[in-house]
């Protein structure tokens, strides 16, 4: 399908053409119909003639001409990929025809054609080359012109023809997109709910599609394109949205249905301004419209054409987005904008705006390596999918440092370095039975904007993680200070007898107190089955090995025999050999070695 919208000055038979090409009335309002003017979005299709066109159907958005509406012929405008400009030919190039135009240069559409209509009335030809002299000044450029008569048809094959020329001519949709459905239209129907329309610009929707509406999940109950059920639709298309679970009054037109988490929400966004006057000399308070969304924005000039806009509320917008900005006290399009940046930094220093200006303008011509450079520099570090759906382009990182989705500046990774090398340092030098730092900790001190960065952090910075703790192995090596005199004790003992745990009144002895054995714990040098019981690290894969050599199952005492221990240590030996998978349980009183056991290769080793 492809999809046009009209636009042109009131009364000049925008809709009447639409009727005559489709045979559908595209006034639906009881007062359009008596006052003969149109006065909200009307919707009406035909078929082209195929010959060439992989796809014939055609779908008209007819828009209001009235200077009163021209909020309403901005949602209709907006989301459409091309426009059939309208003028008569019996009242040439009008005011509305000029904001019109504003609004189609505004919004950077540049496929189209003219038609002068009411060729019956009068000449066609100066209105037809005043308009094309007008039109070739903006974003369509020049395009083809047709003079046609609704009344006696005259003209009307040539623009069907025209037409289809132009379908022909409309970029491909990208299937693959991310789907934004600006919602023109919200209605109810008795027995199914909630129904909105809109111009699917790219990607898909299917029935059951999960979706986001105003930051809830919403599903597609049911599809329908030119009145047509469907099990799925693809872009571009008019489309009706079955929603389940919505109600009327919670929707509405400058809505938009989303692919869930694939638009980041943005109420300040810089821009470049494209206006007849330099930015200083609009009024700062404008209406912003994009898609169908119309929303109060505030503007603040950085210097030249570069300017921040302050949205009264948050909508879901990208870089290459166009905006028209309105002058609601003139019903007149004061100009537009095309979005640089939808996560703009904070201008706080004096100087900053005119230097973020420079930046901006820079950017816009700087290769894309560089525009991703600028990007991660001034973030610090931020996920690439993140960039990806602000519009920045990423391809080869370079120099920057890649650590899964999260790109690293590469000055604020060796910042980092430094400052945790300093935490766990000045954490050694306070404690030196407990010189470690957690990952939390180290996160809160360090800023680190995410723990999936800290362990390759730690690694670069010459450090080692254990328990979720980190640590620096030069001052691990120098050993726990006066406790090792009873380590080295303690290891004489279980080198002799592995599994002969030291009672608490030997560990005491030996200067082995609760802080100096989580000390060595950390450290690797032991582990603590309970506060109690101490056995050297190689403990319980030499328990494992030594059990799978006795008939399975066994039991307990079995076990305490075998390994020459006792009751106190057999148990929460046994525990430990369960909880690392290494051991089962049969029944309440036997167990048996699991043959399928990780070695100690298979362990996972420390991080570091």
């Amino acid at each position: 399908m492809h999809v046009i919208a009209t636009a042109g000055h009131v009364d000049h038979g925008k809709s009447t053409l639409v009727r005559a090409l489709t045979g559908m009335d595209p006034d639906r309002l009881a007062e359009e119909k008596r006052r003969g003017l149109t006065i909200e979005l009307g919707y009406a299709w035909t078929t082209l003639d195929p010959e060439g066109l992989a796809d014939p159907q055609l779908a008209f958005v007819d828009v209001p001409g009235h200077e009163r509406f021209i909020a309403t012929m901005l949602a209709g405008l907006g989301p459409s990929p091309a426009v059939m400009f309208v003028v008569a030919a019996d009242e040439g190039w009008r005011q509305q025809s000029e904001d019109h135009l504003a609004a189609v240069d505004a919004l950077g559409i540049t496929d189209g054609l003219l038609v002068v209509s009411r060729s019956d009335l009068a000449d066609p030809e100066p209105a037809l080359a005043q308009a094309a002299a007008r039109i070739a000044e903006s974003s369509l450029g020049t395009v083809p012109a047709v003079a046609v008569s609704a009344k006696t048809g005259a003209g009307l094959p040539q623009l069907r023809t025209e037409l289809a020329g132009l379908a022909g001519r409309l970029p491909k949709p990208n299937l693959d997109g991310r789907v934004r459905l600006w919602i023109d239209r919200c209605f109810s129907i008795r027995g199914a709910g909630t129904v909105i329309t809109g111009t699917l610009g790219s990607g898909q929707l299917a029935v059951g599609d999960q979706l986001e509406l105003d930051g809830r999940r919403v599903q597609v109950r049911a599809l329908q394109s030119l009145g047509q059920d469907h099990q799925r639709v693809d872009a571009v298309a008019r489309v009706a949205v079955n929603l389940r679970g919505v109600g009327t009054g919670e929707v509405g037109r400058g809505t938009a249905l989303l692919t869930p988490g694939a638009w980041p929400r943005s109420a300040v966004v810089d821009v470049r301004c494209r206006a007849a006057m330099p930015p200083e000399g609009l009024p700062i308070n404008l209406v912003g419209h994009l898609g169908t969304a119309a929303v109060p924005v505030r503007l603040r000039p950085l210097g030249g054409p570069i300017v921040r806009l302050t949205l009264q509320h948050p909508l879901p917008v990208a870089a290459g987005d166009r905006l028209v900005l309105r002058d609601p006290s003139r019903h007149t399009v004061a100009g537009g904008a095309i979005v640089l940046d939808v996560d703009p930094p904070e201008l706080r220093r004096r100087g900053a705006a005119r230097q973020r200006a420079q930046e901006l303008l820079e950017r816009e011509v700087a290769p894309d390596d560089a525009v991703l450079a600028g990007e991660v520099r001034r973030r610090g570090a931020v996920r690439r999918s993140e960039l990806e759906l602000h519009g920045v382009p990423v391809s080869d990182p370079g120099e920057l440092i890649l650590v899964d989705d999260w790109l690293v500046d590469p000055q604020a990774w060796l910042g980092w370095q430094q400052e945790l090398r300093r935490v766990v340092g000045d954490r050694a030098r306070t404690d030196p039975l407990d010189p470690t730092v957690t990952i939390d900790a180290v996160r809160h001190l360090i800023v680190v904007p995410d723990r999936q960065l800290i362990p390759q952090l730690v690694r670069a910075s010459g450090l080692l993680i254990r328990d979720g703790r980190v640590t620096d192995p030069d001052v691990a090596a120098r050993g726990l200070g006066a406790a090792e005199l009873g380590l080295g004790e303690l290891a004489r003992q279980l080198d002799a007898a592995p599994f002969a745990a030291p009672t608490q009144p030997e560990l005491d002895g030996w200067g082995l107190g609760r802080q100096e054995l989580a000390a060595a714990e950390r450290a690797g040098r032991i582990i603590r089955l309970t506060d109690e019981v101490v056995l050297l690290p190689a403990a319980p894969e030499l328990a494992a090995r030594i059990l799978a050599e006795l008939p399975q199952p066994f039991t307990a005492g079995e076990a305490r025999q075998v390994l020459n221990t006792t009751r106190r240590v057999i148990i929460p030996l046994l525990e430990h050999l369960d909880r690392r998978g290494w051991t089962t349980h049969i029944d309440p009183n036997h167990r048996q070695v699991r043959a399928d056991r990780p070695s100690t290769s298979d362990r996972p080793s420390t991080l570091g």
